[in-house]
This record gives C-alpha cells, sequence and structure tokens, in this order.
C-alpha cells in the first residue's frame, strides 16, 4: 500500500465523524424503530401526524429547522465573487445541477416507476413516489459535500463557491422547477403548500443561519468552529427523530411490500453515478483541475435531503410515496456518495492525463 493510498485513507476517516460515517446504520436502526413504534403505538403516532399549520407538519418542521439551520451555517455567501476563478467548473455545476439533474430523475422516475417497476407498487402512489424523486433531484447538495469534497481533496474555495451559489438560486428555482416537473408528470401541484415549503426550509433557515454565522464570527473564528461542533450532533440528531417519525407512518406499506425501497432506490442509484460521471467528465474535457472537478462532480450527484423530505412531508404527507422516496434518498446516500469519492480518486491519473 502505497503513503499516498494511506494518507487518502487517513482523510476519509478524519473527514467524517461518528455519525456521517455510519449514517446508513442510523438509517437502517431508525427504520426499524420507526416501523415498531408505528406497530405498537399508532394512536399517539396519528396524533402527531395531525399537529398540523397549512398542511405542514409542527413538530416536523421544528426539527428540521434543528436539522438544516446547522448546515447553513456553513455556507458563505461572501464567497459567491470567487466563482470567477473557475468559471468552467461552476458552468459544469449549473448546468448539471439545474439542466440535467431533475430531468434527468424524472425521465428515470417515468420509466422504472410508470413502466419497469408499475406492476409490483401500489397503483394509488406511483405518481407520489414520482414526485418524490424529483423532490430530491431538485435539491442540490448542501452541507454533505463538503465531506465528499475532503474526501477527494477538492479546492475548498470551490466548494464553497458553488454550494453558495447553489442556494442562492435554489432560494427562486426550486418552487418553479417542481412544479414544472410536477406538472409534465400530470401530478397536481399544490402552489400555495410548494411556497410555505420554499419559505419555511430555504428562506427562513437561510437568512438565521446567516445572521447566527455573523454572530458566532464576531465573536472569533474559534466561537464559531466551537459552535458547530457542539451543534453538529444536534443536526443529525433531529434528521435522525424525522426518519423515525416518517417510518412509524410507512411502516405498514414497508412491512406489506419490503422490495419497493428496493425498487425505489434503482432510479436514484442510477442519476447519481450518471450526473457525477457527466459532470466529471466535462470538466476534464474543458480542462479543469481535478481538485475542482471532484466537487463539482459530488455536488450533482448527492442531495439536500433533508429539504425534499420536507417538502415531501408538506407537500403530499407523511404516509406519502414522496415521502418514502425521499426517505430512500437517505438511506442509500452514504454509501454511494462514498463510491462515488473512491471512484474520482482512483481515477486521478487517468483524469490528469489529459493535460500532458
Amino acid at each position: 500500500m502505497t503513503t499516498t493510498t494511506l494518507a487518502r485513507k487517513s482523510s476519509a476517516a478524519a473527514g467524517m465523524n461518528t455519525f456521517e460515517r455510519f449514517l446508513t446504520v442510523w438509517v437502517f436502526l431508525c427504520i426499524v424503530a420507526g416501523v415498531v413504534l408505528g406497530q405498537l403505538l399508532p394512536g399517539p403516532v396519528r396524533a402527531i401526524g395531525a399537529m398540523e399549520i397549512a398542511r405542514v407538519n409542527i413538530p416536523v418542521g421544528l426539527l428540521i429547522w434543528v436539522m438544516i439551520i446547522p448546515m447553513l451555517l456553513k455556507v458563505d455567501f461572501g464567497a459567491l465573487h470567487q466563482v470567477r476563478q473557475h468559471w468552467r467548473g461552476i458552468g459544469v455545476t449549473l448546468f448539471v445541477n439545474w439542466a440535467v439533474k431533475p430531468f434527468s430523475m424524472a425521465l428515470l422516475g417515468w420509466i422504472f416507476i410508470r413502466h419497469v417497476f408499475a406492476p409490483y407498487l401500489p397503483a394509488d402512489q406511483l405518481d407520489s413516489y414520482v414526485a418524490g424523486l424529483i423532490l430530491l433531484a431538485a435539491a442540490p447538495c448542501t452541507a454533505m459535500v463538503f465531506v465528499w469534497s475532503r474526501l477527494t481533496n477538492g479546492h475548498p474555495l470551490f466548494t464553497l463557491s458553488q454550494v453558495a451559489l447553489n442556494d442562492t438560486i435554489m432560494v427562486f428555482a426550486f418552487a418553479p422547477l417542481v412544479a414544472l416537473l410536477l406538472g409534465l408528470s400530470a401530478i397536481t401541484v399544490p402552489w400555495n403548500t410548494l411556497i410555505t415549503s420554499v419559505v419555511l426550509y430555504i428562506v427562513i433557515p437561510v437568512v438565521l443561519a446567516q445572521l447566527w454565522r455573523r454572530a458566532l464570527l464576531a465573536r472569533g473564528q474559534g466561537a464559531f468552529d466551537a459552535a458547530l461542533r457542539r451543534i453538529g450532533p444536534a443536526s443529525i440528531a433531529a434528521l435522525l427523530a424525522t426518519l423515525v417519525l416518517l417510518f412509524a407512518f410507512q411502516g405498514e406499506a414497508i412491512l406489506e411490500q419490503p422490495l419497493v425501497i428496493g425498487m425505489l432506490a434503482v432510479p436514484i442509484l442510477i442519476q447519481v453515478l450518471f450526473n457525477s460521471g457527466l459532470a466529471y467528465w466535462l470538466n476534464r474535457r474543458l480542462g479543469e483541475a481535478h481538485n475542482v472537478a471532484c466537487p463539482s462532480a459530488l455536488i450533482g450527484a448527492s442531495n439536500f435531503f433533508e429539504l425534499a423530505v420536507a417538502a415531501a412531508i408538506s407537500l403530499f404527507g407523511f404516509e406519502s410515496g414522496a415521502a418514502l422516496a425521499t426517505v430512500v434518498g437517505v438511506l442509500i446516500e452514504v454509501p454511494v456518495m462514498l463510491l462515488v469519492v473512491r471512484m474520482a480518486n482512483a481515477s486521478r491519473g487517468w483524469y490528469e492525463r489529459a493535460a500532458t
């Protein structure tokens, strides 16, 4: 084993904390806990699900704020001016994230959910499953991309720039893009709920996170870093608590048709590999450095699943196929993204030969 390989493995181990490294395990345990909870305590679970205002579940909304705001604290919108230094990589990122990814997922959903797997899925949930896949693809990754970028020795300032730019675009483009794709899929768009979701789960958290970020940085970088370390576990805990509730409502469907999760994972897996490969190849063709191509490919492959889960719950409800589809995205996020990271690291020699 070479020194470089050892260094990369060491970097990978250091780049993810315990929660992040074993996120798939925690999600699996949440599936079990949620299903058991739903079967043992159906009354209290339904009562929690009924705590809604304008179709927005209050307990889940609070959990999602705890989940999202710590991640948005890491985003420095002041870094947007740095995009000019790597305009080709940024161009690839925006092209894949906004012109390819949502539409390719809509196509894959149509192929697999409406046709290939349709005979094996509940007929009344087909539209909902497709909607969940679209919501997942329309929300580019915000927080975890920093982890994936570190594991490939990605350019940190480029990673920060593309995340800040993507989040800015998402504030304005998420609702219209989702509405367009749901409309193309012949799914009724509840505009009021969709706009409410964007305000609740993008606009307000972004504003609160930036105000909090400024207050922390005013006390020094050390105070900021210490705050991030303290609240990081709370963010993951809120995600896991949300998943327990989701699977408590989805438990009956999972027990009746456990293969549904596997079938929903197929289009998600294909679109991750396709979009990351496309972004990686385009960056190589355009002559971008490997440490720019990696974060560009990784942000196109991963998803802001916290937003997707929140929007699916608000739009279609806890018990919907849309909510289940977004949760499947969480379930496979870590192992699939680690596979993409390994592929990017292993192909570095091939990538850099393009410049010679």
